[in-house]
């Protein structure tokens, strides 16, 4: 969790990058039918040290309710907010609060399963709200919001259309972007096919 004492200090920079991550064990369960267990645990992971290092300096926070999440985080030197029994939702307004506290104006909140993110500093380019959907126009892999405005999200299917919604209502500027290389997520077999060699090595279909 980011220290109250360093949080009031303003401390972390104008923009910081936040990334939800689920227990590696239980993540991605629907590609059961192609990757056993310990395989998917570590696309899981890899995916995940994909999304950190697309931060390129900038400071990062994982959001999580994981010991194993949190040690993992801490080793790759990102903050870690802890939120046990919150939900995705809560736990991202969570961390983009603690962000903010922390002295951070924009915060782009990425999912962990993007295996060709390479750069998110440009999506805090823009004095608004930023969003980019995956590939299907129907999710929200990537988010910037600033901090200064209370936004309510809402993920799951359809969270797209929601929170373009939720932009508007702000009164702050939004933008839209389709970006290939941040559309492409990964929740059944058949996304597995624009998965890098290099992350599907770790797992790997049987």
């Amino acid at each position: 969790m980011v220290p109250a004492s360093q949080a009031s200090h303003g401390w972390l920079g104008p923009v910081a990058v936040l990334v939800p991550v689920k227990a590696f064990g239980e993540a991605k369960l629907r590609l059961a039918p192609v990757l056993t267990p310990e395989r998917r645990s570590a696309l899981a992971r890899r995916m995940a040290e994909a999304v950190l290092r697309s931060a390129r300096g900038l400071p990062v926070a994982v959001v999580c309710d994981d010991r194993e999440v949190a040690g993992w985080a801490r080793s790759r030197g990102a903050l870690v907010v802890w939120a046990p029994g919150r939900g995705l939702d809560r736990a991202v307004q969570l961390g983009v609060g603690h962000l903010g506290a922390a002295g951070a104006a924009q915060v782009i909140v990425a999912a962990s399963d993007l295996p060709l993110a390479d750069d998110l500093t440009w999506v805090a380019d823009f004095a608004g709200t930023t969003l980019v959907a995956d590939r299907r126009g129907d999710g929200t892999n990537v988010i910037s919001v600033p901090t200064a405005v209370a936004f309510n999200f809402s993920y799951g299917p359809g969270s797209f259309s929601r929170h373009l919604a939720e932009a508007r209502r702000t009164g702050r500027p939004v933008r839209v972007v389709r970006a290939p290389e941040l559309a492409w997520d990964v929740d059944v077999p058949d996304d597995l096919s624009g998965v890098p060699g290099s992350l599907l090595r770790a797992g790997a279909v049987e």
